[in-house]
C-alpha cells in the first residue's frame, strides 16, 4: 500500500516488495505458510518460526513494536512543541519590523524541507536527520504560530492544536474500528487529491509572487475555508494511510530502527493537518 507521504513511499520502495503486498501473495505449501508473515519468501521480514517475539532473527536485530513507534513519535512531537514554545518565548514578533519575523520563519521551514528530503531518500532512518527536522520545523511553527496569534487571530493556536489532536484522535478510532477501509483504491484517490492540492497551492504562490495580490484566494473568505477544510480532510486520509503502514510494518516484523521511520511520517502529516486546521480557524476568527 503505497502512501501519498513521501517518506512512507519511499520506505516501500527500498525494500521492494510494501508489507500490505505480502498477505496478498498466494499461499507457498502448507496452511501454515498462508499465515500473514510466516513465508520468508513473501516476506523479508519475517522471522524464523522458533523465533523469540520481537526478534527479526534473519536480520540478527530486534523487531520493530508498535511502542517503538508511539515512543519515536513523542520525542518527534516533542521536539516539534519544544522547539515552537522556545521560538515563541526567545524570537518575539516586532511589529515594525515583522518581515523579519516571517524571514525567520522562512529560513527554519526551509532548512526542515532540506533535512526532510535527505532523509526521504537515505536509505536507512537517521534519528539526527529526523529530530534536526523536528526542531527546524517547531521553530517555523513557533514563529508563524506567535505572529498569527499576535497579530491576526489572538487565541486561535490553542484551537488549532487541539483541533489537530482532534482530528488524529478522531481518525485512528475511524481506522480501529475499520471505519475506513484503507484500499489500493483509497491511497489512489487521496494521491490524485493531494497532487491536485498541491499544484493549486503552487499556481496560487505564483500568482501572488507576480503582483495578483492575494493569489487565487486560497486563504481568506469562503474559498479559503472550504480549501483549508480540503487540507484537512486530505491530512486525516494521510493519517489512515500511515497507519496501515505502520501496522503492516508491526505485524511483519521491520527492523527496530524503521520506528524512526514511522515516527518521522506520522509527525509530518500531523504538521500539516495542524497548519490546515490554523488556516480554517485563523479565517473564522478574523471575519467573525
Amino acid at each position: 500500500m503505497n502512501s501519498s507521504n513521501p517518506v512512507f513511499s519511499r520506505w516501500n520502495a527500498t525494500r521492494g516488495t510494501a508489507p500490505a503486498d505480502f498477505g496478498m501473495r498466494h499461499p507457498v505449501g502448507s496452511a501454515a505458510d498462508a499465515r500473514p508473515g510466516s513465508h520468508p519468501l513473501t516476506n523479508p521480514y519475517a522471522p524464523a518460526q522458533d523465533a523469540e517475539p520481537g526478534l527479526d532473527v534473519r536480520a540478527g536485530r530486534a523487531a520493530m513494536t508498535l511502542d517503538d513507534v508511539v515512543v519515536r513519535t513523542a520525542t518527534t512531537l516533542g521536539t516539534v512543541a519544544l522547539a515552537a514554545v522556545l521560538s515563541w518565548l526567545l524570537l518575539p514578533v516586532d511589529e515594525a519590523d515583522i518581515g523579519r519575523s516571517y524571514g525567520i520563519a522562512v529560513g527554519a521551514a526551509l532548512v526542515a524541507f532540506v533535512l526532510s528530503m535527505i532523509q526521504a531518500f537515505k536509505r536507512t532512518p537517521s534519528p539526527a536527520l529526523i529530530l534536526g527536522y523536528s526542531a527546524f520545523e517547531g521553530v517555523f511553527l513557533g514563529v508563524l504560530s506567535s505572529v498569527t496569534s499576535t497579530y491576526i487571530a489572538p487565541g486561535v493556536v490553542v484551537q488549532a492544536v487541539l483541533g489537530t489532536f482532534a482530528v488524529a484522535a478522531g481518525m485512528l478510532v475511524a481506522y480501529r474500528l475499520r471505519w475506513i477501509r484503507v484500499t489500493r483504491r483509497f491511497a489512489g484517490v487521496v494521491g490524485a487529491g493531494a497532487t491536485g492540492f498541491l499544484l493549486l497551492l503552487v499556481a496560487d504562490s505564483l500568482f501572488s509572487a507576480f503582483g495578483a495580490g492575494h493569489g487565487l484566494g486560497f486563504h481568506s473568505g469562503g474559498l479559503g475555508i472550504v480549501f483549508g477544510l480540503v487540507g484537512v480532510l486530505l491530512g486525516a486520509c494521510f493519517l489512515a494511510l500511515n497507519f496501515k503502514q505502520v501496522e503492516d510494518a508491526v505485524a511483519f516484523g521491520a527492523p527496530r530502527e524503521e520506528a524512526w521511520l514511522a515516527a518521522f511520517g506520522l509527525t509530518m502529516t500531523l504538521v500539516w493537518i495542524y497548519l490546515e486546521v490554523l488556516q480554517v480557524l485563523t479565517i473564522l476568527n478574523s471575519d467573525a
